[in-house]
């Protein structure tokens, strides 16, 4: 079988942790991951490192915070006044919240700080600005 090219399909399995070995997210609990090369079903980083592998070669690519979730945006990051969110809603710090926005899709927003005038959001991916490394292992080139 030949190594994946751009548009082929492939089956991967994966541990991705930060650079001080905390582990992020893996594939080991389900079924390996199946996405097509180019279409930017993963972090371009990830996409790099599939390519040129053979099935059943391992590799580990460390992937900075650019070719990963991107780096952290100070204009994704703003407050919110107390009287903008729902009376029924007690937001703590770290909790993700969908955010709507009339004539818009929906996003998600960490919260980061609760003040008694609001809250300060956050949009930008949890781990943007962080350099990640994976794991992989090529399952197969559909």
């Amino acid at each position: 079988m030949e190594n994946p090219r751009y548009g082929d399909t492939v089956l991967v399995d994966f541990v991705g942790r930060l650079k001080n070995g905390a582990v992020f997210t893996t594939s080991k609990k389900e079924a390996p991951l199946r996405f097509t090369i180019g279409k930017g079903e993963v972090i371009p980083g990830f996409e790099q490192a599939v390519l040129g592998m053979k099935p059943g070669e391992t590799r580990t690519a460390e992937i900075d915070a650019k070719q990963a979730f991107g780096h952290h945006r100070g204009e994704l990051v703003w407050e919110v006044p107390r009287e903008k969110l729902p009376d029924d809603k007690q937001p703590r710090e770290g909790e993700r919240l969908q955010i709507r926005r009339p004539q818009r899709e929906p996003f998600l927003a960490t919260v980061r700080q609760v003040k008694p005038e609001g809250v300060v959001l956050d949009a930008n991916h949890p781990l943007a600005g962080e350099d990640v490394v994976f794991d992989i292992r090529l399952v197969a080139v559909d």
